[in-house]
């Protein structure tokens, strides 16, 4: 479950190519935030983010579901402003906020005209300077979050999620669930989301990223007021390393569910990783590439055991996924993983094949310029550069990286990286 409050107002786009720069200027503020900038005038729009590592990977087993609702909390009542209020002030404008959290990271996002920004900065910057944490609307959320964390119990999909990270990942803190446990939710207290955000929510550790209609010294005038007023504390410590399986894991949960729901797979890469492209065309080759994939090929297509199957990649701070998923009728469960661990190992033993790399790279690069067409897209893009520290050429030498891997590294690179002898699997509705 996220805490996200995701808007659209309309996109702001703009034409660019596949081999097209985009001027990134860096910086930090006197306060220490990092602030990732590039300047656009095709429209009168800002758009802003500020990222915080203050993900669910910042909780305890005893304080699970803190990280995500202290984020969501802040928009519900700042400098004595209500939600209401806050709400209304945005609207007023026709500025947008929104946001969301992930284990690694907690973001606010912010889009107004520029004729406005003096009124939308305003209120950002009090949501993220002076968050009141109402004691009254802490225990409703309480109550809907421990309402939505029962109903999720009885969701396989939920079921097998939760089950899967929390075997892949152990005691790591990877493992624990954004919304929280029903006991943890229960025993939170107001003080802890004040701890909790005085600790992650400080100008040292803050990523901010500005895109839009705006000079670089109007940009540098923002970010400084909005880092000025964060939690002058101690920059967050790094999250701990990753640890891997050491042999196989099975786990069967009954479900009244019609269909299996499957789960399967290692701890994969970090952001930055070297590994990372090998890695990423590999898996489009292999499960990502939807109809085109060697899984829904020999799984769906051949055998017709699943509608879909996909496999993916997410690089975290630490070792991020590598999932496999499908879902398939009860007694065909047993057959479809076999198919799927076959299909799995070939591709590790023998890699892809040199027709398989050209059509990858073909669709990959062929789609990119799709992946920068609007600010909004390039502000996430600026927020993951500068929060995993990716080279600031990050955007302008991807196509360049996907184009040069070959089959021999994406052969490699799997080798290296995943063991499926170790897989973890969880199997959600098992006969």
């Amino acid at each position: 479950m996220f805490f996200k409050s995701v808007f659209a107002l309309f996109v702001i786009t703009f034409s660019l190519t596949a081999t097209a720069a985009v001027k990134i200027v860096h910086w930090q503020t006197t306060a220490g935030s990092e602030v990732y900038f590039v300047e656009n005038h095709d429209l009168p729009i800002i758009d802003m983010s500020v990222n915080f590592p203050a993900g669910s990977a910042r909780d305890t087993k005893a304080t699970s579901g803190v990280a995500g609702i202290t984020r969501y909390m802040m928009t519900l009542g700042a400098d004595g402003m209500n939600e209401e209020v806050i709400t209304n002030k945005f609207a007023d404008i026709g500025a947008i906020l929104g946001g969301e959290l992930d284990a690694d990271r907690a973001a606010f996002k912010l889009r107004t005209l520029t004729s406005e920004q003096i009124k939308a900065l305003e209120t950002f910057d009090k949501i993220l300077h002076k968050p009141d944490f109402p004691q009254v609307v802490l225990e409703r959320e309480k109550v809907r979050i421990i309402a939505g964390i029962n109903e999720a119990a009885t969701l396989p999909e939920s079921i097998s999620s939760k089950a899967f990270m929390k075997a892949l990942y152990g005691a790591h803190p990877y493992s624990l669930d954004d919304s929280g446990e029903v006991d943890t939710v229960t025993a939170m207290k107001r003080d802890d989301l004040v701890a909790f955000y005085n600790t992650f929510y400080t100008a040292k550790s803050a990523v901010i990223a500005l895109i839009g209609d705006m000079t670089e010294a109007q940009a540098r005038s923002i970010a400084e007021a909005t880092s000025a007023g964060l939690p002058q504390t101690p920059a967050v410590a790094k999250i701990a390393e990753v640890t891997f399986p050491t042999a196989a894991n099975v786990q069967n949960i009954n479900h009244p569910a019609s269909q299996a729901h499957i789960l399967l797979g290692y701890p994969g890469i970090k952001r930055g990783d070297e590994d990372y492209f090998p890695l990423y065309v590999g898996n489009y080759i292999l499960g990502g590439g939807g109809f085109v994939s060697r899984l829904t090929e020999e799984v769906r297509e051949k055998r017709g055991l699943v509608y879909s199957v996909y496999s993916y990649f997410m690089p975290m701070a630490e070792l991020g996924p590598f999932q496999i998923g499908l879902q398939t009728k009860k007694d065909q469960a047993t057959e479809a993983m076999k198919v799927v661990n076959e299909t799995v190992a070939k591709f590790i033993q023998n890699g892809p094949t040199e027709k398989e790399l050209k059509a990858a790279k073909d669709n990959l690069i062929g789609g990119f310029p799709m992946r920068i067409d609007s600010n909004g897209k390039i502000l996430d893009y600026l927020s993951v550069i500068g929060f995993y520290k990716l080279p600031l050429t990050y955007l302008d030498d991807f196509n360049k990286k996907i184009s040069t891997v070959t089959t021999k590294q994406i052969k490699e690179a799997f080798k290296r990286r995943i063991k499926p002898e170790n897989f973890v699997t969880v199997i959600v509705g098992a006969q």
